[in-house]
């Protein structure tokens, strides 16, 4: 197959139509369709996206295609004469080969859309990441890989160029992604991103590097096991007894709770105070006591004299 002439017939016997201009963000490329052997497909070194591209869900939806619904977008290969690079598909292209590996030769010829000329880098770059923004697959733990992808691939300011942030805002996703290698004790180690956002959202000022080891430390012994617990060190450093404590051997995040003091409130007076008082009261009640007052008519009877009053006070104070 001849991808700088589209008005010829490759070695395979598929037809090159014409070119055809595809814009993409602020990038146009001019490809033309066809189909090609899986085996003159290479995937990009430079892929953003890493981790395992295998997935049974995606091969069943090839096979009830009865192949790719979307072709993939190449390139003609830079080093390696009629062979293609992929720019977009890798997960697609991965998943045809390993059904054509079990068998399954329909799935062979696999539909491409071909640039007519190698892409740069940065292009290449602009690109993925432009039709992944599209298709709504840019979700937290995608941004922060591929931000640290990019930097290690074209540098900061390239980077933050084709992400389109600012450098401060790149630097935090990288901050992130970095922080996320050192969780290597869960069990889905693609949530380790979710792990390391909590853990950022605790105050510069309170997360030492003594504190970020503690807390790696312990998730990675499992002692740790819910992300969204991380949310209670904004109550744990802040008081000294209940910080040294999580940071000693023994401590973690539900005995260093204990030891959490009770915070100064400023009580407003009057009626203010008041509504804060019962609004907290109402709040504090389980659930399990709430079960056992269902249908009891004397505190409906309460509920709705209370409704009366607030309806009442409300309207004085409106008007």
């Amino acid at each position: 197959m001849t991808a700088a002439n589209p008005d010829t017939t490759g070695d395979r016997g598929a037809r090159i139509i014409g070119l055809q201009e595809r814009r993409l963000g602020p990038t146009i490329l001019r490809t033309y369709r066809t189909k090609v052997d899986i085996d003159d497909i290479v995937p990009n070194e430079r892929q953003p996206r890493l981790g395992p591209k295998e997935d049974e869900e995606l091969q069943r939806q090839i096979e009830a295609n009865e192949g790719l619904f979307e072709p993939l977008l190449v390139e003609p290969h830079p080093d390696q004469p009629g062979k293609f690079r992929i720019i977009d598909g890798e997960r697609r292209w991965t998943n045809s080969r390993i059904l054509v590996s079990q068998g399954r030769e329909q799935y062979r010829q696999v539909p491409v859309e071909v640039t007519d000329r190698t892409l740069t880098d940065e292009e290449r770059l602009r690109v993925w990441i432009y039709i992944h923004r599209q298709r709504k697959e840019w979700d937290a733990r995608e941004k922060e890989m591929v931000a640290y992808r990019l930097v290690d691939l074209v540098g900061r300011a390239s980077a933050a160029n084709i992400l389109g942030i600012s450098l401060r805002d790149l630097d935090k996703l990288v901050e992130v992604y970095e922080l996320s290698a050192r969780f290597t004790g869960l069990r889905d180690q693609a949530g380790a991103i979710t792990w390391a956002r909590e853990l950022m959202g605790v105050s510069k000022k309170m997360l030492t590097p003594s504190v970020v080891d503690a807390v790696i430390s312990k998730v990675n012994q499992k002692r740790i096991t819910n992300s969204k617990d991380l949310r209670n060190l904004r109550k744990i450093l802040p008081d000294p007894v209940a910080r040294e404590h999580f940071l000693s051997k023994d401590g973690d995040l539900d005995s260093a709770m204990l030891r959490v003091g009770p915070a100064a409130k400023k009580e407003e007076p009057g009626l203010a105070g008041d509504l804060d008082a019962a609004i907290a009261s109402m709040k504090a009640l389980p659930w399990t006591a709430l079960e056992g007052l269902k249908d009891d008519p004397e505190i409906l009877k309460k509920i709705e004299d209370a409704e009366t009053l607030l309806k009442n006070l409300r309207k004085s104070l409106s008007s």
